[in-house]
């Protein structure tokens, strides 16, 4: 008989568990390998985020169909609000051309927040049950939003060929600025989750700062007529993003609003920075979420 094996040390075993590509539960690995674990599960967040964007309809009598009807009914009560009533179409040829992208692409910006900051809080027993990256929650729940949005966008469309608005080359920008957009959104709701999950009692300024930005992000009015006489002010809520993203769509979209490659750079920057500070914010505590 040969010479008894040797049994392994803890640390020898911890080193192969190590290269074996596992790590202990509980803990937060390095910042890259958390990316790849991320990219790693890119089909299950896909699969998870279009099933629950297909739920959020499903059981009712008009069934998806509430995708295209809720953006239409929104954009008549606003119109008749904020156009008739008011009357903050100063400046604005397409005044409805203009209300529909704010109302549509400001709204999916307002329930990712909402909703996505509190993505890890709703799904706390899913977190304590199972070893995967939580940054998929968030994020799976802004990509829920922007599936979701997919029937407001084709209703855009119709709305733009109605109110008279030629089909150009500049079309072929609108799926641009819905990525720029889901970027956007994506890095501030992972710092939100952050942020709520540490103290849940700031959930409740979320709703106030998305009342506040809905009426300084230029979704009823142009900032530019509305601050003519407040230049550095105007320059400050024009560039913010979620005044940036209303502007990339109508840039897109409205012939009266030329494409200005340099708010396209602005645009792109925010979408590149965003996300990667983001998910740092978020894998700071990612041994944290969960515990209670």
């Amino acid at each position: 008989m040969g010479e008894p094996v040797s049994q392994m040390t803890l640390q020898e075993v911890e080193d192969l568990a190590q290269a074996s590509g596992m790590h202990s539960v509980g803990t937060r690995p390095p910042f890259l390998r958390y990316v790849r674990d991320l990219w790693g599960r890119r089909g299950f967040l896909w699969t998870l985020s279009s099933a629950k964007s297909y739920a959020k309809n499903e059981g009712q009598r008009f069934g998806q169909l509430w995708a295209v009807i809720n953006p239409v009914l929104l954009i008549g009560t606003y119109f008749f609000i904020f156009g008739f009533l008011l009357g903050t179409d100063r400046g604005i040829d397409n005044f409805i051309g203009f209300l529909s992208v704010g109302v549509i692409v400001f709204g999916v910006s307002a329930s990712t927040l909402t909703g996505g900051s509190r993505a890890i809080l709703n799904n706390t027993g899913l977190v304590r049950a199972l070893q995967f990256p939580r940054a998929v929650l968030p994020m799976s729940s802004v990509l829920t939003e922007f599936v979701s949005v997919i029937p407001g966008v084709a209703v855009l469309l119709v709305v733009m060929l109605v109110t008279g608005e030629p089909p150009a080359w500049s079309w072929l920008l609108l799926p641009i600025a819905l990525v720029l957009q889901l970027l956007m959104q994506l890095g501030m709701v992972l710092i939100l989750a952050r942020v709520v999950n540490a103290s849940v009692d700031l959930w409740n300024l979320i709703p106030v700062a998305v009342r506040i930005l809905r009426y300084v992000s230029g979704v009823f009015f142009s900032i530019t007529a509305m601050a003519a006489n407040h230049p550095a002010l105007s320059t400050v809520l024009d560039t913010q993003p979620f005044a940036l993203q209303l502007t990339l769509y109508r840039q897109a979209l409205m012939s009266e609003f030329a494409v200005d490659p340099m708010t396209w750079l602005v645009g792109l920057s925010w979408a590149l920075v965003l996300p990667v500070v983001g998910l740092w914010v978020f894998w700071v505590d990612e041994a944290k979420y969960g515990r209670g």
